[in-house]
């Protein structure tokens, strides 16, 4: 019988060991004991959408008496630092990232195509990324740009602006996303291998993004790509990742869940959401799943929410606000995982000013100082964005805050509908709808109400023509349902003045809308209204395929330049305060 030693050598295939070889396999050797389980780091980001600076936001947690504790979090320097203070535990380390690297992104960055976020993550020392849906918003040539380097150009703006662009030293990871020809755009894993000899352990990596990405991201710039099914692309990967001599499988997936009750970055409660049809899937041998795109932080021992997938899933929210640290103890003997934990770490660094006022730091968690060379790096790029970032462009009375989707974005919401509604009352529009996941900061002026351009962009980071397109009140009920449905998150549309909407999820879907009105009267089902949307939801993106196909649809200027626009109409704009979105409790 072979000893367990051998037993891995033949892992590798029986035609690498000579008969010298198998003879010393034969009998343990003397002086030889059982190796130690070899500790192997995973460090997990997702979702960083370009955040070179503090995004003024922060994490919350249960402060275990009803309330939260927000704690001020990101920027690309602090973000270092606590990258590195885990990765300093660790002989062998891999840091990864589950996708939305870049996109959606701070002005500093999005000016200058995201070359100095991927500049932030090459000097962090990142290894591998999944591609995720932002990824291919500015289409698939400028994606490939970013791991290939040069200064070609695929976009509206100049590439190499301020410096050369050598292209991401990390590799993209791509499994499910493929050409016409059936190769993929990226490979499909990646693999490393820790320690020598008997103590050698190896890692196997698939990266990839959602199957539903073609309804995130304008179909032009993923021509002649498919997007196939996550769990089958993730099980044909693993056995083949196994052949090679991976002993621990690491999944790096572009889609997510939620949980529910008090804010805890290290919990799992009541977790539910698009991927776990995904995970109850996956092949049993999978090891960790690092997921992303719900912008939601959680650590979920999964075999406690079913048996027979025992990994570990975790997600650091977004932003660069928190930082996954991964275990995973694996005996080199028997080639698997034998202990795996995670934890969240908040990157805490500097105070901001809140909707609710000025946010400090607290004791409570550690406080993280930016590293040096990135902050410099970042600085460069800041300065000379400030052209664009410090020009003021309005006032508002008061702060509009950030909400989620199940009151239409709130004040924030109803502000842009009502921008985006002046700027194309000349095309006729009498109603404008925003969604509430396409907002991406609340407006927060200065002290004396004053927005800048850098502040509206932080907003609407994406640029989307509006477009004004007829539709009947039926269509208009029709799409509102949509948001409503079992199809992904809940999102309802923000509408504009003069509109307002109730709805019950306990009604079955597609008749959870209990009410409509408009300018006081219900709306006529059978009359037609000129609408107003962003390109983004014309094209059917969050799956508003309502919005699609009409053959009137008039372009408008940007989503920034309408918000723009309407800032300046008045002296001081008022933020929306009536309540145009109604849950039914």
């Amino acid at each position: 019988m072979l000893q367990p030693a051998c037993r891995r050598l033949f892992r590798f295939g029986p035609a690498l060991l000579v008969p010298v070889l198998l003879g010393a396999c034969a009998a343990p050797m003397a002086g030889t004991g059982p190796a130690a389980p070899v500790e192997v780091g995973i460090i997990g980001i997702n979702d960083f959408h370009g955040s070179l600076e503090p995004p003024r936001q922060s994490v919350n947690v249960a402060d275990g008496k009803g309330g939260v504790i927000p704690v001020p979090a990101g920027g690309a320097a602090w973000l270092a630092s606590a990258i590195d203070s885990v990765r300093g535990k660790y002989a062998h380390a891999l840091t990864v990232s589950a996708g939305d690297m870049i996109s959606a992104s701070q002005l500093a960055s999005s000016l200058y195509l995201d070359e100095p976020t991927i500049g932030v993550m090459n000097r962090i020392g990142v290894d591998f990324n999944a591609v995720g849906n932002h990824e291919f918003d500015r289409g698939q040539q400028e994606l490939l740009r970013m791991q290939n380097g040069g200064c070609e150009k695929f976009t509206a703006k100049q590439p190499c602006a301020l410096e050369p662009f050598t292209g991401a030293r990390f590799r993209y990871l791509a499994a499910s996303t493929r050409r016409a020809d059936g190769s993929t755009l990226f490979p499909a894993t990646g693999i490393r291998t820790f320690g020598k000899g008997r103590n050698a352990v190896t890692v196997g990596v698939i990266g990839l993004t959602l199957k539903g990405t073609p309804n995130l991201v304008n179909p032009t710039g993923i021509a002649g790509l498919t997007f196939e099914d996550e769990a089958e692309t993730i099980n044909a990967a693993v056995p083949m990742l196994k052949k090679q001599g991976a002993d621990a499988i690491v999944v790096l997936i572009h889609e997510g869940g939620r949980t529910k009750g008090e804010p805890d970055p290290q919990g799992c409660n009541d977790f539910a959401g698009d991927i776990r049809p995904i995970l109850d899937r996956l092949d049993s041998r999978v090891d960790v799943v690092v997921s992303g795109h719900t912008h939601w932080a959680y650590v979920c021992d999964y075999g406690a929410l079913n048996p027979e997938k025992p990994f570990l899933l975790t997600s650091a929210g977004v932003y660069g606000e928190l930082v996954t640290d991964i275990t995973l103890k694996i005996d080199p003997v028997a080639g698997r995982v034998v202990s795996k934990q995670a934890r969240n770490i908040i990157v805490q660094s500097v105070p901001y000013v809140s909707t609710r006022g000025p946010l400090e730091n607290t004791p409570l968690f550690p406080l993280f100082q930016p590293r040096a060379d990135i902050a410099q790096y970042v600085a460069k790029y800041v300065e000379a964005s400030k052209a664009y970032t410090q020009r003021p462009v309005g006032r508002i009375d008061r702060p509009a805050p950030k909400t989620d989707g199940s009151d239409g974005g709130g004040a924030l919401g109803y502000l842009v509908a009502d921008a985006q509604l002046a700027a194309t009352r000349a095309a006729g529009a009498e109603i404008a709808f925003m969604n509430p996941f396409g907002l991406r900061a609340p407006l927060v002026p200065a002290a004396d109400g004053t927005l800048t351009f850098g502040d509206i962009y932080q907003c609407q980071p994406f640029g989307n023509n509006v477009v004004t397109q007829t539709m009947t009140g039926a269509e208009i009920k029709a799409v509102l349902e949509e948001g409503l449905d079992d199809t992904g998150p809940k999102q309802a549309l923000a509408p504009s003045t003069g509109f307002a909407f109730t709805y019950d999820l306990a009604r079955p879907a597609g008749d959870r809308v209990v009410s409509i009105r408009f300018n006081g009267q219900p709306l006529d089902m059978a009359r037609t209204y000129r609408v107003t949307v962003n390109g983004f939801l014309g094209l059917g993106g969050d799956g508003f395929s309502g919005f699609v196909g009409k053959p009137d649809g008039v372009t408008g200027p940007t989503d920034i330049d309408a918000l723009e626009s309407w800032l300046k109409a008045a002296p001081v704009q008022a933020v929306p305060q009536d309540v145009r979105v109604v849950s039914v409790k």
